[in-house]
């Protein structure tokens, strides 16, 4: 790791989201994250609960996504999923990023199918954003998915890098609610989850 790492929950670090001047993209490549919060979502989702209770941070993420859609800037996020779907997986693709895409985050899914290679114009294990195609932050985690923090990264090669990747990632991925629908499993979740909301 270059420097010093952005602790998790940083209140700087939030603070970009709402100061970014035209976009917002994240790429996510892991199975598996822990650390960001979600601990008791994650429990009632897999324990059947139909709907997750109230959540201060989510919906202050909600209304940040909505503020910066309503002021044309634009908010994407592009993940890679391995197939079988892993239990965290399964809470990300429903509870997670429904209401994201709610809000109006354009969210997207490339689908790497059981015993298929990963796609090759992408990096595998990497997670970042990038904020405007200029200032990137590498999101750093332990082998089993716990956030450790984030890495600010200023080298001009590295970020040309990254806005690569998005762009690949951005033309090869499908968007949320059609993946969702191939996926009945998913899909009767996400019936619970509308017709209590």
């Amino acid at each position: 790791m270059a420097g010093e790492l952005i602790p998790p929950g940083s209140v700087a670090f939030k603070q970009k989201f709402h100061q970014f001047r035209y976009s917002v993209f994240r790429l996510e490549t892991l199975q598996d994250y822990a650390g960001s919060g979600e601990d008791a979502a994650l429990d009632a989702f897999h324990s059947g609960a139909s709907t997750p209770q109230a959540q201060p941070g989510k919906d202050a993420w909600t209304a940040m996504i909505r503020g910066n859609v309503a002021a044309g800037r634009t908010l994407q996020r592009v993940h890679v999923v391995t197939e079988p779907i892993t239990p965290y997986m399964q809470f990300e693709l429903t509870w997670a990023y429904q209401p994201n895409v709610a809000a109006g985050e354009d969210i997207r899914i490339i689908s790497v199918g059981e015993g298929e290679p990963w796609p090759p114009s992408l990096p595998e294990g990497t997670d970042f954003w990038l904020f405007d195609s200029t200032h990137l932050y590498a999101m750093q985690y332990t082998p089993d998915g716990a956030w450790l923090g984030t890495e600010p990264v200023s080298d001009p090669a590295r970020i040309v890098q990254a806005c690569a990747w998005r762009d690949a990632a951005l033309h090869y991925g499908s968007p949320w609610a059609s993946y969702i629908a191939q996926h009945p499993e998913l899909a009767r979740r996400m019936e619970s989850l509308s017709k209590d909301s």
